[in-house]
Formats: structure tokens, sequence, C-alpha cells
């Protein structure tokens, strides 16, 4: 008995080529968000299942940087991409390749870019995967155990 939402806010947040821009394409149904990298937030709408959905697609960090690393820039930008869908998202899609070995180096970067949003982002947040097709016969459930306890934690959270 769940209401239906009407509308739906989605941020895509990861680091760069992770495949933000597709997803949000894939999100939409149609070529919205270039797959150039881009610098700054970029914000698209469209219409799927009867629902009005905001998507924003957030600048990505480079994979191995801590936050402390990175431009603040990026970092400012990446607090702009939730104000951008007011009142907040609905949901945050954390865009993870299968195809780059995910371990401390990464879970770190990915742990201080997303504590720039504050605790509660973990309430809200949703790991997509891309580059499944690199998987070939393994799992998605394979290649999890497989990477072993950082990426593990990581869908814990």
């Amino acid at each position: 008995d769940t209401p239906c939402l009407s509308e739906l806010r989605i941020v895509l947040l990861g680091n760069r080529r992770a495949g933000k821009s597709s997803a949000g394409n894939t999100i939409l149904g149609r070529e919205e968000f270039d797959l150039k990298r881009s610098a700054q937030c970029v914000k698209r709408h469209g219409e799927a299942a009867d629902r009005h959905i905001t998507v924003i697609e957030a600048p990505g960090w480079w994979r191995n940087y801590t936050v402390e690393e990175s431009a603040e820039l990026l970092k400012q930008d990446i607090l702009l991409s939730v104000s951008l869908c007011p009142p907040g998202p609905h949901a945050v899609l954390l865009i993870i390749r299968v195809d780059i070995t995910f371990k401390e180096k990464e879970r770190k970067g990915l742990l201080g870019h997303l504590d720039l949003l504050g605790e509660r982002v973990w309430s809200h947040t949703i790991v997509l995967f891309t580059g499944g097709d690199s998987l070939l016969d393994t799992s998605i459930e394979q290649h999890i155990e497989s990477e072993g306890q950082d990426l593990q934690w990581l869908l814990d959270k």
C-alpha cells in the first residue's frame, strides 16, 4: 500500500569514467547526457512509468584520489548536486565499474567524497554496477565475493 511517487529525483555519483552518463541515459531512455567527461553538474529531466524523473550527474573524482587530493571546485559540485533537486534526491546512485578492482584506496576515496554529503547520504544510496558484460560467465554475486572485504564493506554500508 505504498503510494507511488509521481516524481523521482536521482543523483549519480562515482569516479571518472564509471559510467554515470550512460546510467543517466538508460534511466531516461534516451541520450540526454554527453558521454564525454563532465566538469560540472548536469541536470536532465524525463518521463518514465508515468513519473517525472530528474537526474543529476555530479562530476567524478579521479579513482585513486582521496577527498583531500580532489579539487575544491569538485567538492563544491558534489555538494551542489543534491541541492539541484529540491528538497533533495530520493536516491543517490553510486556508480561502480566491475572491471576495475575495488580495494582500500578506492574505498577511502569513495567514502571521503560521499561524506561531503553527510552521514544521511547512506540511507539514500544504491550501488549500481556498470561494465557487467566484462564479467562474462561470472555472476555479480561471485564477483562481489571475489573482490573481498572492501567491496563488501561498501555494500554493507
